[in-house]
């Protein structure tokens, strides 16, 4: 799509504000928090059960941004977006185990390109996906990325109710509250090393930093201490309205839950009862508790070290989460639960408490914060900034978001823009007469609970013409001559010439 243009006095400020950032003193550091399936059920996004202090502190600094999408709701592919600017479909990887440099060798990713730019660039916990034999990526960081040693459980009840999963692997239960400090779990040894880390790049004042980090809750196990837990009453807590999917969907669009159904007291849950449910629920919450204290730990920190008011602080959650909303679990789909995620900006000098409608995508972060930080504009990537919704919340850089997910052969490529959601779904490269459509309108059916593409083919038709102006889709990348083959599980990902690469000058905005 083209790009909305701004008044020239509008984008004239914008460029100042860069400006002034970059050359008048100190660069910015960049602070990016990033959480493990997080959802908008937050305090500052009026989830009126929620108990997030911290991160609704965060957003009374700078922007929420109220219709923010993932590009991909998985955890690997939303990753490779952030860090790239690049959508799946320009990348070709859209599973766990892929490493994006295979199909994308010579991208600069967001904290590389940074690094290139005289920034100090780490990595903390969970910024890239790393298992199901994919790895880090060394090229984005100055030093090498820390990941915690942590036990996943450790209540005796806990470690004894393991079972092999269907690929193998051992599984506990899907939730844990123990007495225990917020230290005891990973995301409590994370926000102890991202504190370090604050402490030492506050000492070396002649470079700034890019410091990512990655919180992993409240991904599954629903683990936290039991304090958090303590914070909900059970039967105060928001039950799923809708519990089939929609009417008219295609039988393969919903997620399945089967990551859900892979903990070990989930395995043979064919139907998720409502107790259950409600305990789940209780669970995610208290999880999303949880690490809101540690991004807190984090935040005070930086403010008692003097570090705020020169860093662009972003939150960002990597995708939503289905809880039990139209029968369904975990992330894996088009849906809007799983496809909205939480984004909050606070950038130096920019008016506190604002919020924005603006539809922006993860891809969009990365050129943002380069502006921001008063850097060149990033070549190459499907991000557009939209640095100007700082100060100007209610502007616009773009008239709808695109993601997608797979089913089998099929790919489904969604458009969203203020009111309609379209879903494509076919095989890349596939006719469009074989695609079967979903449309849904958020105006008169906010839950999706009917598909009504046939009845309203005049929009079905103006946003299939969207999507045929974004470039083909790639196909999942796969090792040339080994069908099937994913990322070099034992060192680093091959080089260039053994890879199908991506389009390396992919036209923005599309």
């Amino acid at each position: 799509m083209a790009r909305i243009q701004f008044p020239f006095a509008l984008t004239l400020a914008t460029c100042l504000m860069s400006a002034a950032i970059a050359v008048g003193g100190d660069r910015p550091n960049v602070l990016l928090i990033c959480v493990d399936d997080l959802k908008p059920t937050i305090g500052c996004y009026g989830d009126p059960v929620a108990v997030t202090p911290n991160i609704d502190a965060l957003a009374s600094r700078g922007v929420r941004f109220d219709a923010a999408y993932c590009n991909q709701a998985v955890c690997s592919p939303s990753r490779n977006s952030l860090m790239t600017g690049l959508r799946p479909q320009t990348i070709g990887v859209y599973d766990l185990g892929t490493h994006f440099r295979h199909a994308a060798p010579d991208a600069i990713t967001f904290s590389q390109f940074f690094k290139q730019h005289g920034y100090r660039a780490e990595g903390l916990g969970k910024i890239y996906h790393t298992g199901h034999g994919n790895l880090d990526d060394k090229a984005s960081w100055s030093v090498a990325s820390w990941r915690p040693k942590a036990a996943q459980y450790v209540q005796p009840e806990s470690l004894q109710n393991h079972r092999p999963d269907s690929k193998g692997r051992n599984r506990g239960p899907a939730t844990e509250a123990a007495d225990v400090s917020d230290e005891t779990y990973a995301d409590g040894k994370i926000a102890r090393e991202t504190i370090a880390r604050l402490t030492a790049a506050s000492k070396r004042q002649d470079q700034p930093f890019f410091l990512a980090v990655g919180f992993i809750k409240p991904h599954l196990p629903f683990v936290a201490p039991q304090k958090y837990w303590d914070l909900y009453q059970p039967d105060a807590l928001p039950m799923p309205e809708v519990v089939s999917p929609p009417k008219g969907a295609p039988s393969y669009a919903p997620s399945k839950g089967g990551e859900l159904r892979s903990y070990s007291d989930m395995h043979d849950k064919k139907v998720i009862d409502p107790q259950t449910t409600r305990h789940l629920i209780h669970g995610y919450y208290a999880a999303t508790s949880y690490a809101d204290a540690q991004i807190g730990r984090v935040i005070d920190k930086a403010q008692q070290l003097g570090l705020l008011d020169n860093t662009i602080v972003v939150l960002w959650g990597d995708h939503g989460w289905h809880l039990g909303d139209h029968g369904m679990w975990c992330k894996h789909s088009n849906y809007e639960q799983a496809a909205r995620i939480p984004l909050i900006v606070a950038a130096p000098k920019s008016q506190p408490g604002l919020v924005s409608n603006a539809l922006v995508e993860t891809v969009d972060i990365y050129p943002t914060v380069a502006q921001l930080a008063g850097l060149p504009e990033p070549q190459g990537i499907d991000g557009i900034s939209f640095a100007s919704l700082i100060n100007e919340p209610t502007d616009a850089t773009r008239d709808h978001v695109t993601h997608v997910y797979p089913r089998g052969s099929r790919l489904g490529r969604a458009i969203r823009d203020s009111r309609y959601r379209l879903v494509q779904w076919k095989a890349p490269g596939g006719k469009d007469a074989t695609a079967e459509l979903e449309l849904y309108d958020y105006q008169t059916d906010p839950l999706e609970t009917k598909n009504v593409a046939s009845e309203n083919p005049e929009v079905v038709a103006r946003m299939l013409e969207l999507l045929a102006k974004q470039p083909e889709v790639k196909r999942q990348w796969k090792a040339k001559g080994k069908p099937g083959a994913n990322s070099n599980a034992k060192g680093s990902p091959k080089a260039a010439g053994k890879s199908k690469p991506a389009n390396p000058k992919a036209k923005a905005g599309t």
